[in-house]
């Protein structure tokens, strides 16, 4: 099961109640399991789901160790969801020069979960932790997504510092009048300027019309238009031009592992999965780069102008 904090647990998954007994758990996983079988009008996809819920509370032991909180391993997401990256630096041991960043990568996004978090648990009581699997779990929607934004660009972020010295990186661009107003990752390096969107919207995502759609999105989000928008305030205040627009998703939540969007303002739109992210800013894309201009100019530009959320 995924660690995303907007991820269906497996009683969703099983159709059941988190209170059914052992037997009714038992009855719904194989009815759903037979549902889910490819052979019968289910996907591979649907029946591996499943599968690994069931490995999560299909036995009294692990069902026990979910209840309390425990991921399938043994371990607490709750202290993943805790850690926040500071700026997305490598690995302790890795010696490589790393890119250099600017700013706090998901930290708006935590400090904004945190306040609707304590509001929603009631601040008198100070022993509960905002970060208990089993709490985030019944947290509303909107509270788990800004959880999982924030994850989102700490992830994308730990995996830009390994692009090298020859990268420069901002997080937690002001890019509009309120601190919503935001661009996750600006990155410029020799292969261009990049806008890059973190997200985690919990399913996939599909394209129409160049443009995202899926179960976890509102029907009026539109993500790599706005991911443009505030990519221009940040353009028009710098001076400069970005390269392309990209879209970082789970890998699971992507159709392929790069995909195509629509270009808006003779930028291109991009779909990637996380693994491939660091690949695609290294190669570039055909024809893209700063366009002409001297890459220690735009970053000058970009350093005299970038506020941060």
């Amino acid at each position: 099961m995924s660690d995303s904090p907007l991820a269906a647990g497996p009683y969703e998954v099983l159709g059941v109640s988190p209170t059914a007994s052992d037997d009714e758990l038992k009855r719904a996983y194989r009815a759903r399991l037979r549902a889910a079988h490819p052979d019968t009008g289910g996907s591979a996809a649907e029946f591996d789901r499943v599968q690994r819920a069931w490995q999560r509370v299909g036995t009294p032991a692990a069902r026990r160790a979910y209840d309390l909180g425990a991921d399938a391993d043994g371990g607490s997401p709750g202290s993943t969801w805790a850690q926040s990256s500071s700026g997305g630096g490598m690995r302790r041991g890795d010696t490589r020069p790393s890119a250099k960043a600017h700013g706090h990568p998901g930290g708006w996004y935590r400090e904004q979960f945190l306040d609707l978090m304590n509001e929603w648990i009631g601040r008198g009581d100070g022993n509960v932790d905002p970060f208990d699997p089993q709490l985030v779990r019944r947290a509303p929607r909107e509270i788990r997504h800004l959880l999982a934004a924030a994850i989102a660009e700490e992830k994308s972020a730990t995996a830009l510092a390994t692009l090298g010295m020859g990268f420069t990186v901002w997080h937690d661009v002001l890019a509009g009048p309120t601190r919503d107003d935001k661009l996750d990752h600006v990155v410029l390096g020799p292969t261009g300027l990049w806008a890059v969107l973190s997200e985690d919207w919990g399913e996939p995502v599909r394209i129409k019309r160049g443009e995202l759609i899926g179960e976890g999105l509102g029907s009026e989000e539109r993500p790599l238009h706005q991911l443009a928008q505030r990519a221009k305030v940040v353009a028009r205040a710098a001076k400069v031009k970005f390269s392309a627009y990209v879209i970082v998703v789970e890998d699971a939540q992507a159709p392929a592992s790069l995909t195509e969007l629509r270009s808006l303002r003779g930028a291109q739109g991009l779909l990637v999965q996380r693994s491939r992210l660091v690949n695609l800013l290294r190669t570039g894309l055909p024809g893209v780069g700063v366009g002409g201009t001297d890459l220690f100019e735009v970053r000058t530009r970009l350093q005299q102008t970038v506020r941060f959320v």
